[in-house]
């Protein structure tokens, strides 16, 4: 028996072994014009392959670069594209830095923070404390969401307070907005009642 596990490594998966294998005598080939013209064919029956993918932007470009990548970038052809760099294609992507800033209260999240940074600065006034009193609103939603049972005003007051450094402060009389529960967002918490017989 013949196995794919025991058959020639498949490049671009995707194409099938048959494209591989025509672009293997497509490498065999000396003539420069049959090569040419045999390159086309393999382009059109690719293209084929994807009928659905004709209307992206550079389609045929990227057929092209695959043409090359399957050919191990040794292909001598009259490309109308330059040829691609394995280097360019096999490079690996930059490493993504994590973000590194600590969240002191992990239910709020790092936006808070970053609002608060932004009332920190404001110039006393009404924006500043129609901004604060918005992020305390803002600020109850978010707790609720992890923990609907034992959330108090006083408890919301004490965290702007600390989150900010003493910078932001709400009056103990000041009144939160009404948080209306959103019912598609804790069906799943709702307890589970066994089904009557």
């Amino acid at each position: 028996m013949d196995y794919n596990t025991q058959r020639k490594h498949l490049v671009l998966p995707e194409y099938g072994r048959h494209i591989q294998q025509m672009v293997d005598q497509l490498l065999e080939i000396s003539d420069r014009d049959e090569r040419n013209k045999v390159a086309k064919s393999i382009i059109a029956v690719m293209g084929n392959m994807n009928p659905h993918l004709r209307d992206i932007n550079d389609f045929k470009h990227k057929l092209w670069d695959h043409l090359h990548v399957m050919a191990g970038f040794n292909l001598d052809i009259d490309s109308p594209y330059p040829k691609p760099e394995a280097a360019v294609i096999y490079e690996k992507p930059k490493s993504v830095p994590y973000p590194s800033h600590p969240i002191r209260f992990k239910h709020y999240g790092r936006s808070i923070s970053m609002m608060m940074e932004k009332a920190i600065e404001m110039e006393p006034g009404e924006q500043k404390e129609a901004l604060t009193s918005l992020i305390a609103n803002h600020m109850k939603k978010s707790y609720l969401i992890w923990n609907q049972d034992s959330v108090s005003d006083g408890d919301i007051i004490r965290d702007v307070k600390e989150l900010s450094g003493g910078k932001l402060t709400l009056s103990p009389e000041f009144e939160f907005n009404e948080v209306r529960e959103n019912s598609n967002q804790h069906k799943s918490r709702k307890k589970f009642q066994p089904r009557k017989k």
